[in-house]
């Protein structure tokens, strides 16, 4: 598939109409018209549906202009750091799950941007779900994941630090003049948990072996908004400490007892080729770390 005619394809997905998307691409009507008729019949789908006022797109059409978006921006950082291959440059790709242990490595790649100007961070919030399925892809270079989580596939690194878990409420919920949280106190309570992937394997072990006797009213992939149910009702949420600052809201961050902790890893792909911008960001990460 041409590179030039996905960014076309991609263009008139955005657009919605062949008009204005060959306005922007400066391209005659029938020019683009013609391109798009020739990657259907290449691929052997329809990815349109013509209307008399927009295009929308056909299932293939969505699977593809999501897939093509992925493989541009590859592209894209691809290019970037080989053009920077003779200076220390290019962008580092680091997503990951909300976690204190962040500024470990914050205050590498502060020093990084500091010392080269042509270096760039992109950062991208996520669940270990979503990290790792972007490294696989090529999308990222680096996942900052919690443990429990399937890592032996990746290689990696543990970080000096750990995550206490606990629960959020808001102050006049009834658990929050508790100074820790056991077991037994979240017995009829309305909880909200990570949808993270064996995390509830984790949990289901500290509260007994048994999620099924709990009330789980729901799950978060990121704190924030679960935090905003919390601070307006109810509900229990069953997180890590540090995520969100609870020393100037209506929340507060309770612990368990038995205390729970855990473990915070880097992964990367092994085998993986980097960037002369991010080798430089693992290699002082390594020396941080010893």
């Amino acid at each position: 598939m041409d590179l030039r005619v996905l960014n076309y394809f991609l263009t008139v997905a955005r657009e919605k109409t062949i008009s204005r998307a060959a306005e922007v691409l400066h391209l005659s009507q029938p020019t683009l018209s013609k391109q798009l008729k020739d990657l259907e019949i290449e691929l052997g789908v329809e990815l349109f549906k013509r209307g008399n006022r927009e295009i929308t797109l056909t299932e293939d059409g969505v699977y593809l202009q999501n897939r093509g978006q992925e493989i541009l921006s590859l592209v894209d950082v691809t290019t970037a750091n080989l053009q920077k291959n003779k200076v220390i440059g290019g962008e580092i790709t680091i997503g990951g799950g909300e976690t204190q242990s962040f500024q470990f490595i914050s205050v590498i790649l502060n020093d990084l941007l500091k010392n080269y100007p042509d270096l760039s961070i992109r950062l991208y919030s996520g669940n270990a779900d979503d990290v790792m399925e972007k490294i696989d892809k090529g999308l990222l270079d680096f996942g900052l994941v919690i443990d429990p989580v399937k890592k032996q596939k990746y290689e990696y690194l543990r970080l000096p630090m750990k995550d206490r878990w606990g629960i959020i409420v808001n102050r006049n919920h009834p658990l929050a003049t508790s100074n820790q949280i056991t077991p037994e106190d979240l017995l009829n309570q309305s909880l909200l948990i990570s949808n993270q992937s064996l995390v509830d394997n984790q949990l289901a072990e500290w509260l007994g072996g048994n999620l099924s006797n709990y009330h789980i009213a729901g799950t978060y992939n990121l704190l924030f908004n679960a935090s905003l149910l919390a601070k307006e009702g109810n509900l229990v949420i069953l997180s890590i400490d540090g995520i969100i600052n609870t020393q100037q809201s209506d929340l507060i961050f309770i612990p368990f007892s038995p205390p729970l902790t855990v473990s915070i890893n880097l992964i990367w792909k092994k085998n993986q080729v980097f960037s002369n911008a991010s080798t430089l960001f693992l290699k002082n990460l390594l020396q941080e770390n010893n």
